[in-house]
């Protein structure tokens, strides 16, 4: 079954049209790929930019938080069915840790961004001055 491939399909590696097919790995390419920001880029962020996912996610964990402790409240407050209380006692809880869980990576995110910040300014300086006396 495999020798019916057409002749077209096969690829000699020596032949230009492969090379061009394969992606380059020089350091230019590898640092436009990747996800983190480039060094060399130095447009300034604000603020909003910069925390917005931990600011995100604290909101989305508050309100799971918040949806828990109500959900809670009700499981202790209101007298329902049996099989109602047992599902609202389990669920309750759950919703509470997950949103307090989520709070929690939110505030923890905050200064691992800003010790980033500070480590990606001295990274911008060493580089200035590197190029300052390199060109002299």
């Amino acid at each position: 079954m495999m020798e019916a491939l057409p002749k077209v399909l096969e690829v000699d590696e020596k032949s230009p049209e492969s090379k061009d097919l394969l992606p380059s790995q020089t350091a230019s390419s590898l640092c436009i790929s990747s996800r983190s920001e480039s060094v060399w880029t130095t447009t300034p962020r604000s603020n909003w930019e910069i925390y917005r996912k931990p600011i995100v996610i604290m909101s989305v964990g508050g309100a799971i938080l918040l949806f828990g402790v109500a959900i809670t409240c009700l499981a202790y407050t209101l007298n329902l069915g049996e099989i109602k209380l047992k599902v609202l006692k389990m669920i309750g809880p759950a919703f509470l840790s997950l949103g307090l869980m989520m709070m929690v990576c939110g505030l923890v995110w905050v200064p691992i961004i800003k010790k980033k910040q500070k480590q990606r300014q001295k990274s911008m300086f060493f580089q200035t001055l590197k190029s300052f006396f390199l060109n002299r």
